[in-house]
């Protein structure tokens, strides 16, 4: 039954995003806000057909904890819904998002469109500045930036892998950050197109304040984010 009910939502998940991406193609051609209310909707959309095709029930907690303003946010990394099921809870996000991404038609567009940080990972220091300099006009803008410290999905289990790229964001701008965990791998796996019935935390954290030095902040980081995780894959 999980398999069948995992292919229909495969299936559901791929026309519904068909459905977003190429039916709101003229937004691209509208007010930033636009494709930022696109994101959100495709998101709610792809929560609810989780939850009533595979019985996979998404929730957030820590909202005390969620930036309203300009933050960095670094969610535990686990799955592809990590990705997108921030926009349906924060108010104004970007992500940090390697060059690959943007060449996805559509997906790609949408994301240069809400001015999704892209970063070229053979570009060295030159892609610190270009990613400080993007994010220093998102944040004058008000809204938060998503990234994932570990830089990719990690599976279950797996030993931390932190980059050092968070570390220098928070270096060079003087927000706080956000850190994010969750238990999303048990349900939705790092590979594979089985979806587990459930409940997917994605639990805010306490803010980690500007200012710490590097080794401090990382640490902290690391140790809050990885605690927290741990506790959620026991639900």
């Amino acid at each position: 039954m999980t398999a069948i009910r995992s292919l229909i939502f495969m299936a559901a998940f791929y026309l519904w995003g068909a459905f977003c991406a190429i039916g709101s193609t003229p937004i691209l051609f509208g007010p930033e806000r636009w494709s930022l209310t696109m994101f959100e909707t495709w998101s709610r959309g792809v929560l609810l057909l989780l939850r009533t095709i595979c019985a996979v029930r998404v929730e957030v907690r820590g909202r005390e904890h969620m930036p309203h303003g300009p933050a960095l946010v670094a969610p535990k990394h686990q799955c592809m819904l990590d990705v997108f099921a921030q926009f349906s809870v924060l108010p104004s996000s970007c992500f940090v998002m390697k060059k690959e991404l943007t060449w996805i038609p559509w997906f790609g567009w949408y994301a240069l469109k809400v001015r999704s940080i892209v970063v070229d990972r053979e570009a060295g220091a030159s892609a610190l500045k270009k990613m400080v300099r993007e994010a220093r006009a998102v944040f004058a803008d008000n809204r938060q930036i998503v990234i994932f410290p570990e830089g990719h999905r990690q599976p279950i289990g797996a030993a931390p892998d932190y980059k050092p790229g968070i570390a220098a964001l928070y270096r060079e701008i003087d927000v706080p950050v956000h850190p994010v965990a969750t238990n999303s791998g048990v349900h939705w796996p790092r590979h594979g197109f089985l979806r587990h019935p459930g409940t997917i935390v994605f639990e805010y954290l306490e803010p980690i304040p500007p200012g710490l030095k590097r080794a401090e902040f990382m640490r902290i980081l690391q140790e809050r984010t990885e605690t927290a995780s741990a506790k959620l894959l026991t639900l």
